[in-house]
């Protein structure tokens, strides 16, 4: 083997290492790839001049996927519009379908005493979803879904910008960080979503078919109420 075929051989494997070392940090959920402002604006152009009404007008009419077909009302969000805390989840349920607001069901309920644990009220914090519509019967949203909605959270985060997003689930999680990591590997410590830090969680629906999570996701609140220096919480294990 010459000098330059050497060279050649151990620029290829150090590329390979990298290659490697990178895809396992984001499996971890160590690494996200974060797009750029000029990506983020790209893909909200058409909501740029869009305040908070004018974007749920939208949400309202959208027929872009095969959900509007089927849901009953669009969910777009609520809360306080200049809140330092935002709450997303993955998509609504079937009270939520039904009532046009998010977590009002049995997750919602739960989701409201962790809020209450951490010193706030629903009022204080907002709480949207990835989807704005139910998938039929509750099922994982597709990618063609997440791609068609997506761009309504983005704008409402841009317009609410939060001090900390609290991402609840897999879904939400994975959407706003870019990763495929599980949320087991994400949860427990922040990340950033353009500035914007983000806790990723165990999402309330999980809690309530795996109790044994409330801990962890009490832990993972906590660290949220220290960065936002709120006073200090109290566990709920109802």
């Amino acid at each position: 083997m010459d000098y330059s075929t050497d060279i050649r051989w151990r620029f290829g494997q150090i590329v390979t290492t990298v290659r490697e070392y990178v895809e396992e940090q984001m499996q971890l959920g160590f690494l996200e790839l974060e797009e750029n402002e000029n990506q983020l604006r790209e893909r909200t152009s058409s909501y740029a001049d869009l305040d908070l009404t004018g974007l749920r007008e939208l949400a309202v009419a959208c027929e872009k996927c095969e959900l509007s077909k089927t849901r009953t009302y669009v969910v777009f969000g609520a809360g306080n519009e200049q809140a330092d805390l935002m709450f997303v989840g993955e998509a609504p349920g079937a009270d939520e379908d039904q009532q046009g607001q998010p977590f009002v069901g049995r997750a919602g309920q739960l989701l409201t005493k962790i809020i209450e644990a951490a010193g706030l009220t629903r009022d204080q914090v907002y709480i949207a979803n990835v989807l704005k519509c139910r998938p039929p019967g509750n099922r994982n949203p597709k990618s063609s879904e997440i791609e068609s909605c997506e761009p309504y959270l983005i704008r409402q985060v841009m317009l609410i910008q939060p001090k900390v997003i609290c991402a609840l689930g897999t879904f939400a999680a994975q959407m706003l960080l870019r990763t495929d990591a599980k949320i087991s590997n994400l949860r427990g410590h922040f990340h950033s979503y353009h500035g914007i830090k983000v806790m990723p969680t165990y999402h309330p629906a999980y809690l309530l078919r795996n109790p044994g999570g409330k801990r962890q996701v009490w832990e993972d609140i906590q660290k949220v109420v220290a960065e936002l220096d709120l006073s200090t919480p109290r566990p709920n294990d109802s």
